[in-house]
């Protein structure tokens, strides 16, 4: 009995819409990491620099705060913080070069589908994520296929950037899962400040292998290295890793939907970039996805604890 009540919250744990206060950072979260599609797009600093100097200002802004919780002697939390930040490095990898090779709205639709990855990978390690829920993220995937058979048709390049953005959405699920598990026994900041510092030291040999110049960039380009920390890193990716304590990695995933409208929206204001009209309708039916997973997960109150 104690065995299948077990097995009913972990399943609860994976639908289980969050809290207020994690709420509030996942909302935050979105917001930043909104901003972090038409920044790359602005900027023409090379990939592997951008990457490097974002994830290195992310952990030195970070590490006062997690040399005072010391926490470095947890070797569980270490080795999956390695291992996240070395996940964050590669899903930088093709979601920087998405940013580059299409527009902002199709390669966040793309990345979007981080959510379909992260229940897939839930399921791989023995737990189970009601057909309720898949039926959600199945509408969602109809929506990203729409937007990538749409890319298909202006270029290989564009078809090139929707690739690198499926890659990365797979990359970007099992990294929220192993700062899932790296959470469960590290504090977020020593947490974050492992994995932007392991993210940043495995994209360096990237850096120096291209050749291409590690410093000598004008303002502008610092300008941005700036905001893609303070918004993307700091309030994006550390808010969503703040809530991995209590929130399944597979509805954390979930809420990264909504990246797709707020990198539209601000790639339209910032860059006057216009996302083709059919890609539209294929992001309009990737948030609709994601409404009837939350929608349909709630449990009905037959299925409610007494």
């Amino acid at each position: 009995m104690g065995s299948k009540n077990a097995d009913s919250d972990r399943i609860s744990s994976h639908i289980e819409i969050p809290a207020r206060p994690d709420l509030v950072r996942l909302g935050i979260g979105i917001i930043g990491i909104g901003t972090s599609g038409p920044l790359i797009a602005m900027s023409v600093m090379p990939i592997p620099a951008l990457i490097f100097w974002r994830n290195l200002g992310g952990a030195l802004l970070l590490a006062p705060f997690a040399i005072k919780h010391k926490q470095w002697r947890h070797r569980t939390g270490m080795k999956w913080s390695v291992l996240a930040g070395v996940l964050l490095a590669l899903h930088f990898l093709g979601f920087f070069l998405a940013m580059r090779w299409t527009s902002v709205a199709t390669g966040t639709a793309m990345v979007a589908l981080q959510p379909i990855f992260a229940a897939l990978f839930v399921k791989l390690t023995g737990d189970h994520i009601p057909s309720r829920a898949w039926f959600g993220m199945g509408v969602s995937f109809c929506g990203v296929l729409l937007v990538s058979g749409i890319d298909l048709h202006f270029s290989f390049r564009s078809f090139m950037g929707d690739l690198a953005s499926l890659i990365s959405a797979a990359l970007a699920a099992l990294y929220v899962m192993a700062g899932s598990r790296a959470r469960e026994t590290m504090e977020n900041t020593s947490y974050t400040t492992v994995c932007y510092l392991v993210c940043a030291l495995s994209i360096l040999p990237i850096v120096f292998l291209t050749g291409d110049a590690v410093i000598n960039f004008p303002p502008r380009e610092w300008l941005i290295v700036l905001g893609l920390v303070v918004g993307a890193q700091l309030l994006g990716h550390t808010m969503f890793n703040s809530a991995l304590k209590r929130v399944s990695p597979a509805i954390v995933s979930l809420i990264v939907f909504f990246e797709v409208p707020v990198g539209a929206l601000l790639a339209l204001w910032w860059l006057n970039q216009q996302p083709p009209l059919g890609v539209v309708p294929g992001i309009i039916i990737i948030l609709i996805g994601c409404a009837l997973v939350v929608l349909r997960s709630r449990p009905s109150k037959e299925n409610l604890p007494s």
